[in-house]
């Protein structure tokens, strides 16, 4: 179901006119559909309740990463969300939003002794280790904090996820994860110290997955490497398969989520019956894209249409520091027009006012509008926002999230003096 529909010729965020929002809060600004969020996860949380064997399974960590806003994190945590972060930063914004730290994993490769610090003083579930370095950084600060540091190690299976080389993680040249061959030396290193409390195993090997085969390949390879750790008396607690499922942003078909996880499900099912009588192990998930993707726009106003032989351009008031995905990746994203015309369409360019070539949202889409026009960029809620940047000093645009008739601002829009507050003048 789509919660961004046409009603009398005019695009709704659902039952809210798209053009009342650009007339309350104006342009850009970040549109998301609370009914699509909850749905979105609802598909994860409904398919882990009917497939998992045991109680208390499964945990859904939604990837912050993706979109941080405070209210999107509250609604998530209402719905039983668990957080998979990033950062320290992305801690202390779940905190902020209610969520509760003893559901929080924390992954990434470059962790600080700073936010493990803060981590480990908010007790959340586990750190997703990514190097033996980083193994030891860590038991060295538990043990400065008389705590004990629960860990799984992201492991790289060399799984090729057939995804865009920048967004794929799980081959043996990505910087992310300890490689397979490696794994069950440095699980043994991990079991040997003493601050350190060995809970599970990650994966992780990429996003905008339409297939669930390269994710279904990993899991295998997981279950190959914890059955040889409980040879070796190392029992985990939990396997976490990461996330990765894509969205459909043009004529994309991806796996449905309850039937990826029947099948996963299934696999692990049939594993702890065959090897453990059915012992119990929770399946860990770091979603984002898949249930925040869908649910946003970005709404932008024509400023100018701009003719000339080779191209015909729509210049309008979002630009690539609002909406980095196309830039950087090539990334397609829809554009739908607000009000629908019925005069005849041109093929435009849709480019933003930032002195870059580089700054385009579309290219070569069939539109009917005119100066002035609103458009929808489709499917903006992940990796919009928070990819956003201060570019050509523009402030960053407004987020708003629509349930129902009821439209509420959750982020104010930027102005340039927020843009200097931490910048100082040198005395002469």
């Amino acid at each position: 179901m789509s919660y961004f529909s046409y009603k009398n010729g005019v695009l709704h965020a659902e039952n809210v006119a798209l053009t009342a929002i650009s007339q309350q809060f104006g342009s850009p600004t970040y549109v998301y559909s609370k009914a699509a969020l909850t749905a979105n996860f609802l598909a994860y949380a409904n398919a882990c309740k009917q497939h998992s064997r045991q109680a208390d399974g499964a945990l859904i960590c939604y990837s912050v990463k993706s979109n941080s806003n405070l209210a999107v994190l509250q609604l998530l945590n209402q719905l039983g969300s668990g957080f998979d972060i990033v950062s320290g930063g992305e801690l202390l914004r779940v905190i902020a939003a209610g969520g509760d730290p003893s559901k929080v994993i924390f992954s990434g490769v470059g962790k600080s002794r700073e936010e493990m610090r803060l981590a480990l003083s908010h007790d959340i579930l586990c750190f997703n280790v990514e190097s033996v370095p980083e193994l030891h950084r860590l038991n060295e600060v538990a043990g400065a904090m008389g705590k004990r540091a629960a860990i799984s190690l992201r492991v790289n299976p060399d799984v090729d996820a057939k995804t865009h080389p920048y967004i794929s993680t799980g081959l043996k040249e990505n910087k992310f994860g300890v490689a397979y061959d490696e794994a069950l030396s440095c699980y043994r290193t991990a079991a040997a110290l003493p601050y350190i409390d060995v809970a599970g195993i990650d994966c992780h090997i990429g996003s905008q997955l339409l297939d669930d085969a390269p994710m279904l390949e990993a899991l295998d390879k997981l279950i190959e490497l914890v059955d040889q750790l409980a040879s070796e008396g190392i029992h985990l607690h939990h396997l976490d398969i990461g996330g990765g499922i894509g969205i459909t942003y043009d004529d994309e078909q991806p796996v449905v989520i309850g039937d990826y996880l029947g099948r996963l499900f299934a696999r692990i099912n049939a594993w702890r019956e065959e090897k453990y009588q059915g012992a119990p192990i929770k399946v860990m998930f770091e979603p984002g894209r898949s249930i925040v993707g869908n649910a946003g726009i970005l709404l932008t106003e024509v400023q100018y249409l701009k003719h000339s032989e080779a191209k015909n351009f729509a210049v309008v008031d979002a630009a690539m520091n609002d909406l980095m995905r196309p830039a950087l990746y090539e990334a397609w994203h829809g554009v739908q027009t607000v009000s629908q015309r019925s005069t005849a369409p041109q093929v435009y360019d849709v480019v933003g006012p930032v002195c870059e070539s580089g700054d385009w949202l579309a290219r070569c889409r069939s539109l009917a509008i005119e100066a002035g026009d609103l458009l929808a960029l489709m499917s903006a809620g992940a990796y919009g926002m928070t990819m956003s940047s201060n570019y050509n000093t523009r402030g960053r645009a407004a987020e708003v999230m629509v349930d129902g008739t009821q439209v509420h601002l959750i982020r104010q829009r930027e102005n340039p003096a927020d843009l200097f507050t931490l910048e100082s003048l040198i005395s002469p």
